[in-house]
């Protein structure tokens, strides 16, 4: 058995180092849904919380107080799901934000995430699956079975795809836990019921599958043992099917209430890990079903687990997270030494990639190369764990095999093993890229490269090269192979990568023939190459040395492409650069040329020469670019045949207004027809710029008339030039272009309407609709009325009114009335006309030639229709006034009409008709005018009244631009209101809305004389208050010399406002006055301080009032006015502490606290304030009276005495401050004020008092400082007692040195009743570095009181052996407690403390090094140790140790005991121990009594051993192996024959015995003849016992053999004789002596009664007839039956 366990056992942490209590973890508190997070329910002083331990840094670790049944945490994410009673929620913890909720109907008494976005909730009834992504609810999946009430659910798992489910619960059942699962398929939607306590989904790859093989795995534990089941679900057609594997699971005999609650899957291991409550661990290999190992991980009980790295993550009850993996280094030695199983650890090596199993790879491979098996050896080789089979030399043998008919070469089928499970290594990259480059394969390359399955090398990157550069590329950069990266670079055109790269890896080529050499294998790759190297800052090489190398290789095109790249920058240092780029390609390619000069890249170069050139090869458009003389440009514009028309006349808005038209001429002069069009697009473009005039003018000039049309169309729609579009109407006209003309004139606005009229009367069109169109437009409707009517055109009238535009119905009548139309044809035409016309501009055309009634009885028709036009109403109303047709009933009633057009038209005639329709209008400015005009004041006066409107009164009294004022006729107006009108009103708001018009009329002298009628004068609104203020008032505005009169005659004013008033407008003694009559005193004061400024005056008016307020008033000024005392003398005067805090202010500010102290005096005894009482401490703090504070602080005061402390504290006024904060039992302050005053023995004092961590410390570290050790103690021993205080008062001491005292200080605070862990552990600590003599005696005091980890830590730091063993055994950390003794057994070994210490490690593997260690260093104590050990230890193991060690007599005390346990190697060493001490006694003993061991071996050992007895045990040994024939052999050579008769006894052989005899006839040794008949009497034959005797003569010998042998026979016979004869007489008895009964055959074994078998009847298969009655009793039959036919019995019988 290997030395070490093939996993790895860790633990991550102790949930009660980060505070967990351990009575929080539990199965129902503490939650592990992945190996990210934990989650523990905590309940702690009555408050409920959640700890969430993020076991990736536990430094996370957090809690929220939640209060939740349950809590789970997502797998991956900082999601929580909380279950409280049926609601459910889900929470992200990181957005702080609800994800989802839901409210079940049935409690769900299991949950848990299956995957980051499930959570499976099992109910009592049923299993639901909740996604936490959109709104869906829960989905019900299946029912529970009814195997799984009432039990305990203690799992639920789903493999991958979610179709297979399993449930899993427990229940107590006679003593034992009984699990219960349900396998439900979703598929099939079928469960099945299984006895089971743990399961897990897993899959598999099977060899020669193409896909994974699902299994799932289950564990149970029965009343009669335990399994572990695999099965295949959900087979995959093409798969090999997979058996049911079933292997037991070994439970200790101590482990009797054990049982399987959880499994995990380890994928990449293809195993299943099977972990028990009681902390057992068992790997089993799913494919086999093969356990691999079992051990004890956990002392403790373990109720959760999780998926780990393939491994398993659990929490046992003590709060330990531990994990267990596979050892990868060791599992493959452990199966191959432990199990013997090669082909498990042949195929786990292979699948999982692991070590251990490297000889016997070499051995199969070459043993599959001898064999000719090259395809399967080629698979094992590229499938060799770690590839240590591929290696050169295996792909040299595989390329010179030959391949099999139909099947790959060996070295194919290597390399497709291989790139199927993971990739190639160098030399398998290069042989396997020659065949795929050599047959056009590249893909497969650049395939596998992308899946990283090939290892890349330069030579690799050779092979690639000359098939693909990209690729040879992506070689060489993961090869590190720079100068060949940077060929590649070059030669894919990746140049920006070159640059890059060299400076990303320090390789610096020479870059100008690198250039040359890419410029002579691809001139553009070069190109682009150079141009890289110039962006570089600094550039790599010069322009001119890349034009140098371009050049020389006649590279024009390259060269071009470069320059225009290098030179885009337009440096003027370039000039002469950007001439050779522009003279080269205008030499060699003018379209290049052509193409840079129009992207205007640059402008220094020679522009005078670039233009020849440019014109010489035809580019003439570029030659008039860069031409600036006018003679060039007109030699060169003319070519338009070759000339982009658009450019040409976009160059023309670059040439001047001169040289255009110049250059305009010489186009139409040199070819008119040719240019024609070019010439109008010009003129057309730049018709504003150059002029329309000078345009028309070379038109004309040129008597070009259809160049004239084209321009004049192109621009008459945006030109606002009259003649412009009069020329344009002319030519449209000329040319018969009438549609062109009747859209002109009428969507032009900018032609001359009377010219345009003329012309078109004069031309005589065949169609009137243009000058119909002009004539509506511009209102020559008279004029085309007349000229229609008079040429007999009366049909365009009509088209006119009814078609083109009925609004112009008004002026078409008027023009038929002037020239005499019959009134019939008038009326028939507005009847006929469409009412879109407007009846008031018809009833006024029809007015103005007096014909009004002509439209009478139209419109009382119109009336009578209901219109609502006014129009109509106003015609009538006309029509009614001049016929006097009782107008005014109409105008009273009528409200259709308009009032100011009848008002008006009614004014000349009759002034009252027009005031009636004005004032029913509301026509208030035609009513204020006729009124006025007509001297109608007195209707005007009440109209204003009674109307209200401020704004009318405005216009009346004030006027404006439609009404001047005229000073008479308001004269008159005012005194119609004042006499008349206002006297007679008698609603007040009539009468306010004139007192304010006359306000805003700013008539204040007419306002007074209004009011003083009113107010003075008796009437009714002569006591009013409103009026007596606005009197008042406008005597303030107008003529302040009365308002002191108002003051005393009226008395009704408010005297407030007024006073106010007069102080705005600067009657200050007014507003005195008042304030002084009405005894406003404190306003009368203020007047005088705020407004006259005389404080004199206002000291003087307060003393004749001698008011309180009054001189509150005044120390309020003198306070402003920094008068500090005499305003302090006042507020005492005024006995007023109102203002107390702008006085604490300003006199604090200002250092007056002698004043200040007397204020506040007075202030204390008319206000309790605190802040009063406060800066009166304060005050006598500053003024040294400290008799005054203490009696002040004696007596009841609210003064902030903590406060003014602090104040006097922060201002060094230490004694004032300890008088305060001894006031106030501040002894936390007081304590800080003592230390600044020296007194530390009353500091401390206070500091008790206080209980103040921050006091301790504050006086701790003054009284160290002052090496006040002992005053220092009595702090430190209330700081130590505060955790979080220890460690910053303990590196306060060290760091001064006073270790003794920082000892003697925890030691004193051990017995301090808060003692707590912190100041054990620390003072342990400090005894390992500075006392190590008392750290023993500490621990031993105080073990379990002390951090126990950290106190490890400095034990081990400082090397304290015995110490550290002690804390490891206190800790439960014996394994660590045992490997410190061992490492150090000169300090740390005890006999008795280790055995005690050894039989509790949970690393089994410390058995054996102690051993090892007590053979070493204690041999004699070996026994006592291996029965300290003998429960726990693997007694095989132990004994092949000291088997090679030679040392098996040491331990011989131990092999007595360890014979208990039937072991095969404690029984063979014991047995041989035995042989070498020739104690046969003891030897039978242990045969007879021990078993396990190899009995024929021993017996062959012994049957050679030199005592006799030993050759007896030997015989004795083929006794019990039933090898009576070899024990005969050795008891006859000894001449045993005793021994030998009771072999051939023993041995129950005829043949045996009766060979026995004849031996002993044969020796003649007749006494033995007869003793062996004796006693193998049962065994010899009659017979043959007769013929020996008889004839050797034996015959004496033998007779007391017959005699016996005959007396047998007799009683047999008789007793058969006495049976048959009963057996008859019942049978006889039963049938009744029926007749035709059958006689019974007596030679039937009847007692099987008549249907044979115990009575039962037989039912034959498809009817048939039961079988016969079986035989009768046969002797030597060992069950007196035998079926017929050699058919098995029934059912039962087996």
């Amino acid at each position: 058995m290997a030395d070490q366990l093939p996993i790895k056992l860790q633990e991550h942490l102790t949930l009660t180092e980060l505070g967990v209590d351990v009575s929080d973890i539990s199965f129902n508190t503490l939650t592990l849904q992945s190996d990210r997070f934990i989650c523990i329910r905590e309940k702690k002083t009555q408050r409920e919380q959640v700890c969430i331990v993020d076991l990736k840094d536990t430094t996370k670790t957090f809690r929220r107080p939640i209060t939740a049944d349950s809590a789970i945490m997502n797998p991956e994410n900082h999601i929580v799901a909380l279950k409280a009673g049926r609601n459910l929620q889900v929470f992200n913890l990181e957005m702080k934000a609800k994800v989802k909720s839901c409210l079940m109907t049935e409690d769900v008494q299991f949950w848990r995430w299956i995957t980051a976005f499930d959570i499976a909730l099992v109910t009592e009834n049923s299993v639901y699956h909740w996604s936490i992504e959109g709104e869906a609810s829960p989905v019900k999946q299946f029912d529970r079975h009814a195997n799984l009430k009432g039990t305990q659910v203690i799992s639920y798992c789903t493999n991958a795809k979610m179709n297979w489910m399993a449930l899993i619960g427990i229940s107590a059942n006679q003593g034992r836990v009984v699990g219960n699962m349900q396998l439900f398929n979703k598929d099939r939607a079928a469960s099945q019921p299984i006895e089971a306590h743990a399961a897990e989904f897993s899959e598999i790859m099977l060899e020669g599958a193409s896909q994974p093989t699902q299994v799932f795995s289950f564990a149970t534990r029965t009343a009669t043992g335990a399994k572990m089941h695999v099965v295949e679900i959900d087979h995959v057609e093409g798969n090999p099917a997979f058996p049911k594997r079933s292997s037991d699971l070994f439970f200790p005999p101590e482990a009797v209430s054990d049982f399987p609650f959880s499994m995990q899957a380890g994928p990449k291991y293809e195993i299943v890990y099977v972990i028990t409550k009681l902390g057992f661990i068992h790997m089993f290999d799913i494919d086999t079903g093969v356990c691999i190992f079992t051990h004890r991980i956990s002392g403790d009980t373990v109720f959760v687990t999780t998926r780990h790295e393939n491994g398993v993550l659990f929490v046992n009850k003590k709060g330990q997270v531990l994990s267990v993996i596979v050892d990868e280094e060791k599992v493959i030695p452990y199966i191959l030494q432990n199990t013997g199983n090669v082909e498990l650890a042949f195929r786990m090596a292979s699948h999982a990639n692991l070590p251990g199993a490297d000889q016997l790879y070499v051995q199969r491979f070459q043993q599959q190369m001898q064999q000719g098996k090259y395809n399967d050896a080629a698979k094992m080789a590229a499938s060799s764990p770690r590839g240590m089979l591929r290696t050169e030399n295996t792909i040299n043998q595989l390329k010179h095999l030959q391949s099999q008919p139909g099947q790959l070469s060996p070295i194919l089928q290597y390399f497709a093993t291989i790139l199927e499970k993971g990739e190639l290594n160098r030399y398998e990259s290069i042989e396997l890229a020659r065949p795929v480059l050599a047959s056009n394969r590249k893909a497969l390359l650049e395939k596998w490269l992308k899946e990283d399955k090939l290892e890349c090398s330069e030579e690799l990157g050779d092979i690639v090269q000359p098939h693909d550069a990209t690729l040879a590329l992506s070689i060489y950069l993961r090869a590190n192979v720079p100068s060949k990266v940077v060929f590649c670079f070059a030669q894919t055109g990746q140049y920006d990568n070159i640059v890059r790269y060299c400076r990303k890896v320090n390789y610096v080529p020479d870059w100008v023939p690198l250039l040359m050499q890419v410029a002579r294998s691809d001139g553009e790759k070069a190109c682009e190459f150079a141009l890289s190297l110039i962006k570089e800052e600094p550039p790599l090489v010069a322009t001119d040395q890349v034009v140098g190398v371009f050049t020389s290789l006649n590279l024009v095109q390259q060269t071009t492409r470069f320059l225009l790249e290098a030179l885009k920058g337009n440096n003027e240092s370039d000039a002469q650069m950007q001439t050779k780029l522009l003279e080269m390609n205008l030499l060699n390619a003018p379209q290049v040329a052509d193409a840079i000069l129009g992207n205007n890249m640059f402008t220094h170069f020679d522009r005078p020469y670039i233009a020849q050139l440019a014109e010489k090869a035809g580019l003439y458009q570029r030659a008039l670019e860069l031409y600036g003389n006018l003679d060039d440009i007109k030699r060169v514009a003319v070519h338009t045949e070759v000339l982009n028309a658009e450019w040409l006349i976009n160059y023309f808005g670059s040439l001047s207004v001169d040289d255009s038209l110049a250059v305009m001429r010489q186009m139409l002069d040199h070819n008119m027809a040719q240019n024609l069009q070019t010439v109008v697009q010009v003129a057309t473009k730049y018709s504003d710029l150059l002029g329309a005039q000078k345009i028309i003018d070379i038109f004309e000039e040129y008597r070009c008339n259809e160049g004239l049309y084209y321009y004049l169309a192109s621009v008459v729609n945006v030109t606002e030039d009259p003649a412009v579009v009069f020329k344009y109407i002319q030519a449209a006209v000329t040319t018969g272009q009438l549609k062109e003309v009747e859209r002109i004139v009428r969507d032009n606005n900018h032609y001359d309407a009377e010219k345009v009229k003329n012309y078109l009367k004069e031309a005589s069109l065949p169609d009137q609709l243009p000058l119909i169109i002009v004539c509506d437009r511009y209102d020559f409707v008279h004029d085309l009325v007349l000229y229609l009517y008079s040429n007999a055109m009366t049909k365009y009238i009509e088209v006119y009114v009814q078609q083109v535009n009925p609004s112009r119905l008004p002026q078409v009548v008027g023009a038929l009335l002037d020239v005499d139309c019959e009134e019939q044809v008038v009326k028939s035409l507005i009847s006929s006309t469409p009412g879109q016309f407007s009846v008031e501009d018809l009833v006024a055309e029809v007015e103005k030639r007096n014909r009004l009634k002509v439209l009478h009885r139209w419109l009382e028709a119109k009336s009578s229709e209901g219109s609502q036009d006014p129009g109509i109403y106003n015609a009538l109303a006309k029509i009614y006034i001049d016929s006097n047709y009782d107008p005014e009933r109409f105008l009273m009633t009528n409200k259709l009409y308009d009032p100011r057009a009848i008002g008006a038209y009614s004014e000349k005639r009759d002034p009252n008709l027009a005031y009636i329709a004005y004032s029913q209008g509301q026509c208030d400015d035609e009513l204020l005018r006729l009124t006025s005009e007509n001297g109608m004041f007195k209707p005007q006066a009440r109209y204003l009244i009674k109307r209200r409107d401020l704004g009318l009164w405005s216009k009346a009294l004030v006027g404006d631009d439609q009404h001047p004022l005229n000073q008479s006729h308001r004269r008159q107006l005012i005194d119609q209101i004042v006499s008349y009108s206002l006297p007679e009103a008698d609603d007040p708001e009539e009468v306010s809305v004139c007192v304010k018009a006359f306000m805003g009329a700013n008539l204040p002298s007419e306002l007074i004389e209004l009011l003083e009628r009113i107010i003075l004068e008796p009437t009714p609104f002569s006591n009013n208050n409103n009026l007596q203020n606005l009197l008042i008032l406008t005597a303030v505005k107008v003529d302040p010399s009365r308002v002191a009169d108002y003051i005393e005659r009226l008395g009704n004013f408010d005297a407030p406002d007024i006073a106010e008033i007069c102080l705005n407008n600067g009657l200050h003694e007014e507003a005195f006055n008042i304030y002084k009559r009405f005894e406003v005193n404190t306003s009368a004061i203020g007047v005088l301080i705020d407004h006259v400024g005389s404080l004199d005056r206002a000291y003087e008016y307060a003393e004749r009032c001698d008011q309180p307020e009054v001189w509150s008033c005044l120390g309020k000024a003198q306070l402003n006015g920094l008068r500090i005392k005499e305003a302090i003398d006042s507020y005492i005067r005024a006995d007023d502490p109102s203002n107390y805090t702008e006085v604490i202010e300003v006199a604090t500010h200002a250092g007056k606290f002698d004043d200040l102290v007397r204020f506040l005096t007075m202030a204390r005894k008319k206000v309790r304030e605190p802040m009063i009482e406060t800066e009166l401490l304060f005050a006598y703090a500053k003024t040294e009276r400290l008799s005054d504070m203490e009696d002040l602080l004696r007596g009841p005061n609210i003064a902030q005495v903590q406060k003014v402390g602090d104040r006097c504290y922060d201002e060094g006024l230490f004694e004032a401050a300890r008088l305060l904060f001894q006031s106030v039992s501040n002894w936390a302050r007081l304590a800080s004020t003592l230390v600044r005053l020296g007194d530390y023995q009353s500091a401390v004092d206070c500091g008790r008092k206080a209980n103040s961590t921050v006091v301790w410390k504050d006086v701790n570290s003054a009284c160290i400082a002052e090496k006040e050790f002992r005053l220092a103690q009595i702090c430190g021993l209330h700081l130590i007692v505060h955790a979080e205080e220890l460690e910053p008062l303990i590196r306060l001491y060290e760091s001064g040195g006073h270790i003794d005292e920082l000892c003697a200080l925890i030691e004193n605070g051990l017995s301090l009743e808060r003692a707590h862990m912190g100041m054990f552990t620390e003072l342990a600590i400090l005894y390992c570095k500075y006392r190590p003599e008392q750290i023993m005696d500490h621990l031993k005091l105080y073990w379990s009181r002390v951090n126990i980890p950290k106190v490890i830590r400095a034990c081990e730091n400082a090397h304290l052996w015995p110490e550290l063993v002690f804390l490891y055994v206190h800790y439960d950390e014996f394994d660590n407690a045992a490997q410190t003794i061992i490492s150090h057994s000169a300090d740390a070994w005890e006999h008795a403390s280790f055995k005690d210490i050894i039989v509790k490690v949970s690393n089994v593997e410390l058995y054996y090094k102690a051993l090892r260690f007590y053979l070493k260093e204690q041999p004699l104590l070996l026994n006592d140790l291996l029965n300290a050990m003998m429960p726990r230890i693997d007694h095989t193991r132990v004994v092949s140790m000291f088997l090679k060690s030679d040392n098996i007599p040491l331990v011989s005390k131990y092999l007595v005991a360890a014979q208990a346990f039937n072991n095969k190697a404690v029984n063979e060493a014991y047995n041989d121990l035995l042989i070498e001490e020739e104690d046969y006694v003891g030897l039978r003993n242990s045969i007879d009594n021990h078993d396990n061991f190899d009995a024929i071996g021993l017996a062959q050992r012994l049957e050679k051993h030199e005592l006799l007895e030993f050759r007896r045990i030997a015989a004795h040994l083929y006794n019990q192996a039933k090898r009576w024939r070899q024990s005969l052999a050795l008891s006859k050579k000894d001449k045993l024959y005793k021994d030998a008769m009771t072999t051939a006894r023993v041995s129950e052989s005829t043949e045996i015995a009766e060979d026995l005899l004849r031996y002993f006839v044969e020796s003649g040794n007749p006494s033995c003849f007869s003793a062996c008949l004796f006693t193998c009497y049962d065994l010899v034959r009659s017979d043959v016992v007769m013929e020996l005797a008889w004839r050797h003569g034996l015959t004496n010998e033998a007779m007391p053999y017959f005699i016996n042998l005959v007396r047998e026979y007799q009683t047999k016979v008789d007793t058969l004789t006495t049976e048959l004869s009963d057996l008859k007489s019942k049978v006889e008895r039963s049938a009744g002596g029926a007749p035709g009964m059958p006689a019974p055959n007596v030679g039937q074994n009847q007692l099987l009664g008549p249907a044979g078998f115990g009575g039962r009847l037989m039912i034959a298969h498809s009817g048939s007839p039961a079988p016969a009655a079986p035989g009768a009793f046969m002797p030597g039959q060992q069950g007196g039956m035998a079926p017929p036919n050699g058919n098995p019995p029934p059912f039962g019988f087996q």
